[in-house]
């Protein structure tokens, strides 16, 4: 798979490189912010990349969401910019269940506004007492009189207070449904989340009593947890995508590093330790980077029969980007310990991604019950 890429996929790495090249200048300063950065949400808007995350149909680039060439996208963001990546990542995630289940007035009023960055997507699903156990949920929805009622709280919301809207689990009877919630909507408030060592926007919402259509349900009542699944088994494996830009990055800055700076008269990229630390995170990146081209192109074909194995390289390459940023501090000596540095940056930034969107305990219980079902 590497350095066999279709002419689409070398297409949208090339595009993604440029809009990357474009924030260079700023992206430290947009890292270390927790609202918005206007400088990189309008050079989002003014690329094409969005389109990436929603059907032709609806103003799309291919005629579905296609997993590699996501993934493609954020490796080249993630190595500039957090910042950027994660504005680019939320388009699918947030939206891929309007894409997946809405109506079509849904998908006509939203998905276009998605694609084009007029509207920018959140998915609302952690709660204060619900992080990996989605179904202790505590937020509801009843029907009254034709309306639904949401009442409720969702915490550490990625783009909550910049979102267009947002996808929301909730308790509907005795099941789960997904609601599409508008941002302007009456009882909804927006609060700061806690600062995190890698900054980005985050936030928490209240649902006092907010008023929807009957019509804000996505799919059949009753079936978010398909829907969350379906939006996993896509987009997930681009989490590992990311993972290996930021190995990328790091390992880059490390090795720059190393083969400028002597010590005992010669290249510390030719110390024995130091060259050991240098050739075990090339072998992590690349084995992450193969593993995750060829699940994303697995995942493309069915990403559903695939999610245990987006899982697995997710937690390849988050595990991995952890071990490269550390190994990339130790070869740069104290330079790798400067605060507002590059490295500082990845080291802060590679920690978060062992949680996120299935935290790794979570994602070996799954990849462990495959692998059983799997031996013969």
């Amino acid at each position: 798979m590497i350095g066999q890429l279709e002419a689409k996929h070398e297409a949208v790495r090339a595009e993604a490189r440029v809009l990357a090249a474009s924030v260079e200048s700023f992206a430290m300063e947009a890292d270390e912010s927790s609202t918005l950065h206007e400088g990189i949400a309008e050079a989002l808007r003014s690329s094409a990349l969005s389109e990436l995350m929603v059907p032709a149909a609806y103003g799309g680039r291919f005629e579905s969401v296609d997993p590699l060439a996501v993934c493609l996208a954020r490796e080249a963001l993630m190595k500039t910019s957090s910042h950027l990546d994660s504005l680019f990542a939320l388009q699918g995630i947030g939206s891929y269940a309007i894409a997946r289940a809405g109506s079509e007035e849904q998908r006509h009023e939203w998905l276009p506004k998605v694609a084009s960055c007029e509207t920018f997507a959140a998915l609302a699903l952690t709660e204060p007492v619900a992080g990996s156990d989605l179904k202790g949920i505590t937020t509801t929805v009843e029907e009254r009189n034709g309306e639904l009622i949401l009442n409720g709280a969702k915490s550490f919301i990625s783009n909550a207070g910049v979102a267009g809207f947002y996808t929301t689990l909730a308790r509907d009877g005795d099941g789960y449904s997904l609601l599409l919630v508008p941002a302007d909507v009456d009882g909804l408030a927006v609060e700061p989340a806690p600062e995190l060592i890698a900054p980005h926007v985050l936030g928490d919402l209240t649902f006092n009593d907010v008023v929807l259509p009957a019509s804000a349900r996505l799919g059949e009542p009753g079936q978010a947890f398909g829907h969350v699944l379906a939006t996993l088994a896509v987009f997930r494996i681009s989490v590992a995508g990311a993972a290996v830009g930021l190995m990328e990055g790091a390992l880059e800055e490390a090795v720059r590093h190393t083969r400028e700076r002597e010590q005992f008269g010669r290249p510390l990229s030719r110390h024995g330790p130091v060259a050991s630390l240098l050739a075990d995170s090339w072998a992590d990146l690349e084995s992450a980077r193969f593993l995750t081209y060829e699940t994303a192109s697995m995942a493309a074909q069915d990403a559903a029969e695939n999610l245990d194995r987006s899982s697995l390289a997710k937690l390849h390459a988050t595990e991995a980007a952890c071990r490269v940023v550390d190994r990339s501090v130790q070869c740069m000596g104290r330079w790798g310990l400067i605060r507002g540095s590059k490295i500082e940056k990845y080291y802060r930034q590679a920690r978060p991604m062992r949680i996120y969107e299935g935290a790794s305990e979570v994602l070996r219980l799954g990849i462990a019950a495959r692998l059983v079902r799997e031996v013969p």
